[in-house]
């Protein structure tokens, strides 16, 4: 069934292509015949020769377009001649009048971010460092190989990508199945290295820490987060949005070891599908029928747009390019239960290029959104374009903008603690992290503190006092004691945050794991609820058991999304430590999944 107000659409959802398959517009045209709602506005920030083949990017505290060129896709034993390119609007006027060629020996980059004095790349097997301390736009020396052991063994596609930066001050990158890795520093034995077979990860840029975050999905490419730091991520092949938690699992399974015991593992949060058939595969090709409906299956790139130039009524919602449909998607995001459910809203911009295959979206300082464009045909495994000739970046505003002038890196500490207000988040998130440089750096940050403090105290927005959370955290200026105080606020989100923050370091005190064991059973928030469940896998045993008990006495979470199933990921490495434990259990939870769960691992 067509969803009602695309078939009050209908003629905005299916316009005609260019009549020659086997020709790209010219770029000005693609960007001047894209079909966008009305106010909006599209224009050409860049395109060939000027940006090929861009298969992702970044924007710096200038606001600046960091963006991975890939020529070597498909063939990954090609001469490495992948590079990066920084694109520059200096005069305000939407469209690059600079550009500078940062590195150009990558072989298969698949993702790019900016920070803490230079660039990250993924290129597996590696995880690259390219540093620019001094910020001339020139490498001070070759890339510095921080992990390796990426997949790239499989297919063409469907492997490590990236990033963004978390408002806990990680970077985040998603990982498709297919091309499983085997992850570590540099020369670290076989045997103690980190099998990950696809889902969500991060790395810690000062610790140097990598870990899973969430397991599962089969090609996710893209991740952003909402207002209350809550993780996204679109999967190239359906279902295609997911909300993604700490120590989840999530469908399809697809045989994953990791996954083994799950049983069962977290579904998609959308009420929809792009596509309509039996299959996936039926919606190649950009039918009628499927375009009615979204598009197709194959998706790429997230944003949850936080910016403030598009109407406020896209807050929080998302976003991701439709391959198949050559259009921007848009599911609208609500709370239900412990998590979120999504429904279709009409796509946001639908292009009349039979070449256009978006891949990236970021929103930037004056709220206008960037779109990259691949440029090719087919589908989206296709290779057609093997000249690496074409590639166009897309500016959608609405209603008139000014580009404003800006060096983040640039303002005193003051100043970027007041950028944590803004409604532009993409002002608070350089913002943290230039403060989290600078705190990593050996700077003094105690009148910072005290202001993010004063904000999270004074501030009458939860999303503020979020912010104020994540910025202390990201300059260490958080303590046991003020988090613990935040486990009985009012806020929902903030008392998930301190339970998530609290349990970061895998270890908790005495008092902290009595109150967390507290919680468990008396907290009203489904949402606070998921937020223990998820902590359970950053849990000694000792301190893990007392809060399962509590959770699995809420017999109102039995039909919840995500509650039974996020709970059950942490009993299930004790089920075999202590299975007497794990028998009692068993006749004491409300929740008949748990149950079955036990019995089932007991058994085996």
């Amino acid at each position: 069934m067509i969803h009602k107000s695309l078939a009050i659409l209908l003629c905005f959802t299916i316009p005609p292509a260019a009549a020659d398959d086997n020709q790209p517009l010219e770029p000005e045209e693609a960007a001047r015949s894209m079909v966008v709602p009305k106010g909006f506005n599209v224009t050409l920030f860049a395109g060939e020769p000027d940006v090929r083949q861009p298969i992702s990017f970044c924007l710096d505290d200038r606001g600046r377009l960091w963006v991975a060129e890939a020529y070597s896709y498909p063939n990954r034993n090609a001469e490495p001649r992948d590079r990066i390119v920084i694109l520059e609007d200096t005069d305000g006027d939407g469209r690059l009048d600079r550009r500078k060629v940062f590195y150009d020996r990558l072989n298969y980059v698949s993702g790019i971010e900016v920070g803490f004095g230079g660039a990250w790349v993924m290129s597996p097997p590696y995880l690259f460092f390219i540093p620019d301390r001094n910020g001339d736009d020139k490498p001070d020396g070759a890339p510095q190989v921080l992990l390796d052991g990426f997949g790239a063994h499989a297919n063409a596609h469907n492997m490590a990508n990236g990033f963004a930066w978390g408002p806990d001050g990680w970077l985040y990158g998603c990982h498709g199945r297919t091309n499983w890795s085997k992850i570590g520093k540099p020369g670290t034995p076989d045997n103690e290295r980190v099998v990950f077979d696809g889902g969500l990860y991060r790395y810690h840029p000062v610790r140097g820490e990598w870990e899973p975050f969430a397991d599962g999905t089969t090609n996710p490419w893209g991740v952003d987060f909402d207002d209350y730091g809550q993780a996204f991520v679109s999967n190239c092949i359906n279902p295609h949005l997911f909300h993604m938690i700490q120590g989840g699992h999530y469908e399809p399974w697809r045989g994953r070891k990791s996954s083994q015991f799950a049983y069962q593992r977290i579904p998609t949060v959308a009420d929809h599908l792009h596509w309509v058939g039996k299959k996936a595969g039926d919606s190649e090709g950009g039918k009628p029928e499927q375009l009615a409906v979204g598009g197709g299956h194959a998706h790429s790139g997230t944003m949850i747009y936080l910016g403030d130039n598009w109407p406020d009524r896209y807050r929080n919602t998302a976003f991701m390019c439709n391959i198949h449909g050559r259009r921007v998607n848009n599911d609208i995001l609500k709370r239900k239960g412990s998590g979120y459910t999504a429904s279709h809203g009409a796509d946001v911009a639908i292009s009349r290029d039979p070449w256009f295959v978006g891949v990236t979206l970021l929103y930037g300082p004056d709220g206008g959104v960037y779109v990259s464009d691949w440029s090719d045909t087919g589908e989206c495994h296709s290779n057609k374009n093997t000249r690496r000739k074409t590639g166009r970046i897309f500016k959608i505003t609405y209603g008139s903008v000014d580009l404003p002038a800006i060096d983040i890196a640039r303002l005193g500490n003051e100043g970027l603690v007041q950028l944590q207000l803004h409604k532009n988040d993409w002002y608070v998130r350089h913002a943290r992290r230039v403060l989290q440089e600078r705190a990593a750096a050996g700077h003094n940050m105690q009148k910072v503190a005290k202001s993010l403090l004063t904000i999270f105290q004074d501030h009458n927005e939860v999303t503020r006092k979020l912010r104020a959370i994540w910025a202390l955290h990201a300059i260490g200026g958080l303590r046991e004691p003020f988090l613990f105080a935040q486990l009985g606020h009012d806020s929902e989100y903030v008392r998930a945050w301190a339970v998530q923050l609290l349990c970061e370091p895998k270890k908790v005190s005495g008092r902290v794991s009595s109150k967390l064991a507290a919680m468990a059973t008396n907290d009203k928030s489904p949402f606070v609820r998921l937020h223990l469940a998820s902590s359970l896998q950053r849990l000694p045993s000792k301190d893990r058991w007392p809060v399962i008990e509590g959770l699995v006495s809420r017999a109102e979470d039995r039909d919840d999304a995500n509650l039974p199933l996020m709970t059950w990921y942490g009993i299930e490495p004790l089920v075999k430590k202590d299975p007497a434990r794990a028998a009692a259990l068993l006749r004491k939870t409300e929740i008949p999944l748990i149950r079955q769960f036990i019995a089932r691992r007991t058994a085996e």
